[in-house]
């Protein structure tokens, strides 16, 4: 076993990711298109001083994703950027924040938010605890909504990363300048200081006790929040309360 093999088993697959955003990055910097081939493996193990196992592994994750086409004694060749496009521009494709596009967030947060509880608290520590309580009280002391909002993304974030799931926030990376202007809607900093302030101060308690019920209620209720500043769609009066 090499040195790398080591590195990548306690890493959890780390360096993996690491070669799949240097070859990222290598199609943007040398302009690289579909049908255009990449550099053999030998040429980037050199390149990037790592062992082969790294990059066939970092070769078959974007070979997944739809980005090449790898093929024995041809090599990669790129088959597609949709994908590595869609990571810059996804966050911006919602011109403007509706009703539904709350609902279809929000919906999402809940679906990843409610069902991290258990990992939560089998990661939790009292550190992390003080952390979340210092962001929660950083949201309250910001000078702007916009400000508050990226205290109030960030004590979200916090709770997620103690999954140790890095997709989820990656997903989260993404979806943040759209997270964030949820946040921001309909918001004063009254409501922040208010509301806010003490369903974060709830949560964290809810994660302090392990109460699985709570936490999940809370987080739902939580998320919900904002609903109520959007208008109804004619004709479906009562939908989403």
């Amino acid at each position: 076993m090499t040195l790398d093999d080591i590195s990548e088993d306690a890493g959890g697959g780390s360096a993996v990711d690491q070669v799949v955003d240097q070859i990222r990055a290598l199609i943007d910097a040398e302009g690289l298109t579909v049908g255009d081939k990449l550099p053999t493996e030998r040429e980037l193990c050199d390149r990037f001083a790592i062992s082969r196992n790294t990059v066939r592994e970092a070769m078959r994750m974007l070979k997944a994703y739809g980005i090449v086409d790898v093929r024995p004694k041809v090599g990669a060749t790129i088959i597609d950027q949709r994908m590595n496009r869609a990571l810059d521009i996804f966050s911006f494709n919602v011109a403007e924040i509706s009703r539904q596009t709350f609902q279809d967030i929000q919906g999402f947060r809940e679906l990843i938010e409610m069902g991290i509880a258990l990992s939560v608290f089998d990661a939790v520590t009292a550190e992390d605890l003080a952390e979340l309580r210092e962001v929660n009280l950083r949201m309250v002391r910001a000078d702007s909504i916009v400000e508050a909002s990226e205290f109030d993304f960030q004590f979200h974030t916090k709770l997620i990363s103690l999954t140790g799931n890095r997709s989820i926030l990656d997903v989260y990376g993404i979806m943040k300048p759209v997270i964030l202007r949820i946040m921001q809607h309909g918001k004063t900093l009254r409501i922040i200081e208010g509301e806010t302030y003490m369903e974060h101060d709830a949560i964290v308690r809810a994660v302090e006790a392990a109460d699985h019920l709570a936490f999940q209620y809370l987080m739902r209720t939580h998320l919900k929040q904002g609903l109520a500043t959007f208008p109804k769609a004619s004709g479906v009066a009562g939908a989403g309360d």
